[in-house]
This record gives C-alpha cells, structure tokens and sequence, in this order.
C-alpha cells in the first residue's frame, strides 16, 4: 500500500546554535541539491526551503534556476527533475498552508531532531504516513528551536545507530526518509518520476 503525498522541509530559522541562541542558518548548496535528489528519489511531491533571509533566498533562487531553466537544465535533466521538488518559503507556517494547499487539510508536520526521545518510533510514523499527507521537518544549525514545537505536531525519535550521534542534515534525512519509506513509495501529487522524466525529455528534445 503505498503511503499518502509526503514533502520536506529544511529550516534555516528558527534554529539553535552551539550556545542554544536561535539563529538564522546559511543555506549551502549541498543541502539545496542533495536534499531535492532525495525527495525526487523516494517520490516526494515537495521540498521547502524555509529561511526569512533576502539574501539567502536569492541565493537558492540563483542556484536552482541555473538547473531549472539556464545552461543545467539541458547538461542535466535529471537534476532540473529534481530541483522542480523546491519551493523557498520565508516560514515553517508558510510550508503547511502551502502543503496543504496540495496535498489536502488532512495535511501535518511530523518533526524531526537528534534530541528527541519521546516521540513516534518508524512504525507509529509509518501508521501516520498511511492516513496523513507529511511534511517532514529537517533542522539545521544544532536543531528546531522551541518556538516550532507545538501541540499538533508530533516529533520523530532521533535515529539511534550507536553512543555517537552527529549526522548531517543530508544524512539523517536520508535514513528517516529510507526507513520511513523504503521501496514502496508514496502517493506523488505530481506523478511517478518515470512519467515526470518522459515529459520533462519530451519538452526538451
């Protein structure tokens, strides 16, 4: 049974710092290219960026529009695919009404963090997934600050593989989305990526 339409979120504020400040993170270009390859790959319908920073957002908006419609788009097609999946927001806020908006009201926010103990372990997430379309929410910098936490949105336990525990954002989206999702799939709002990939070869013939 494959699980309802489910998205990402990275968020670059509000987050902590080493001295647990909340601050606004910098956007790497890592992050805006890796994380769009892995939504595409596990057949996520989308991926925000959410950061409130001008500068920051013109950065993504630059970056992404070289593979979308400039010189990449053509040297790569399956990295313009991809980056389709991104959406740069100022707020988590504006990620919901926005993923709402596609996937439905029964739509929710699942966050994610490597201090989190008490939360939805993979089958309880899985359950979830199968009746709610999901925005993942990724933190950057040393985690999602207080202020996202609220009453309607369950966290994810921290991945547990050993005493150490200092992943990457990439990483540990990675293993929550594999673990979550694994081969099944889910319901994209845009189609399969076999179908997406045929029309986006097509237009570019």
């Amino acid at each position: 049974m494959l699980m309802q339409p489910m998205a990402i979120a990275l968020v670059h504020y509000p987050v902590l710092d080493r001295q647990g400040n909340v601050v606004t993170s910098a956007v790497t270009n890592l992050d805006i290219h890796d994380l769009a390859r892995l939504a595409a790959t596990y057949g996520l319908s989308r991926y925000y960026i959410v950061t409130p920073a001008a500068e920051q957002q013109t950065l993504v908006a630059r970056i992404a529009g070289h593979w979308r419609e400039g010189a990449g788009a053509a040297y790569n097609p399956d990295r313009r695919l991809a980056l389709k999946l991104l959406q740069v927001v100022d707020t988590l806020e504006d990620a919901l009404i926005d993923w709402c908006r596609i996937a439905g009201p029964d739509g929710c926010a699942l966050l994610t963090g490597a201090g989190y103990r008490d939360g939805l372990d993979i089958p309880e997430a899985r359950k979830m997934a199968d009746l709610r379309s999901l925005l993942l929410v990724f933190g950057t910098g040393h985690g999602l600050a207080p202020e996202i936490h609220a009453p309607d949105r369950p966290c994810l336990n921290a991945i547990r593989g050993g005493h150490f525990n200092h992943l990457s954002v990439r990483t540990a989206a990675a293993i929550v989305l594999d673990r979550l999702v694994g081969e099944g799939g889910v319901l994209s709002l845009g189609g399969s990526v076999k179908e997406c990939r045929n029309s986006l070869l097509d237009t570019t013939a």
